[in-house]
């Protein structure tokens, strides 16, 4: 622990010493679930990232990212099924290459964002397929609308790793990391005309264990 320690000083100090730092040092995720022990998980939102692919017409696809999302898990590796998750994302905070086109998305027209200013999820299950992929399903709530939801969730990597405590100090705790894709009906969730075909929603996620 004390190890840990040091090498995560190092790693807010100069280049010069963190080249001191050999790769073995450092931790890495594991492709086992089982690596990340039980318990309450909080979603860190800066290895997060919500990105929906929206169908331009039949042309192409528009991507949109949402960059404010925050989230619970709660973890146990030897009872997948009895985890829950809640998650939710702020409409305001969705980013697009298209110059003042994000304000006319948060508009009345589009995603209504005063009026419903956050999308959430709420697990109803969890299901493992093998050490790293399976499913989780519950329920999705947008524009004040909620359908059941189920994300294909691949595993990146768990077990211990370095992330940021409450005053954003480095130091080394429990790690998941995912990746899910789901895809959404626009017209269930009350989108207007120009959103008919599915669109494909991912989500690259870390959570970070509680101490």
């Amino acid at each position: 622990m004390i190890r840990a320690t040091i090498i995560a000083a190092l790693l807010c100090a100069t280049p010069a010493m963190a080249q001191d730092i050999k790769p073995s040092d450092v931790p890495h995720g594991q492709k086992d679930y089982h690596a990340a022990a039980a318990g309450t998980y909080n979603l860190d939102h800066y290895h997060t990232g919500v990105i929906a692919r929206v169908q331009h017409l039949g042309f192409s696809y528009s991507v949109f990212r949402f960059d404010k999302v925050s989230g619970v898990l709660e973890w146990n590796p030897d009872d997948p099924g009895s985890s829950k998750l809640t998650a939710q994302v702020e409409i305001a905070s969705i980013s697009t290459p298209v110059e003042g086109f994000a304000e006319i998305l948060t508009g009345k027209d589009y995603l209504n964002g005063a009026a419903n200013p956050t999308a959430s999820f709420v697990s109803d299950s969890f299901t493992a397929d093998s050490n790293t992929a399976g499913t989780v399903s519950g329920q999705l709530t947008l524009m004040g609308k909620t359908h059941p939801a189920t994300f294909r969730v691949e595993l990146v990597g768990a077990g211990k790793g370095y992330t940021g405590d409450e005053n954003g100090n480095p130091v080394i705790r429990d790690l998941i990391g995912l990746h899910a894709e789901t895809q959404i009906d626009p017209q269930a969730y009350g989108l207007n005309a120009f959103f008919t075909e599915p669109i494909p929603i991912s989500i690259d996620a870390e959570f970070a264990r509680k101490e």
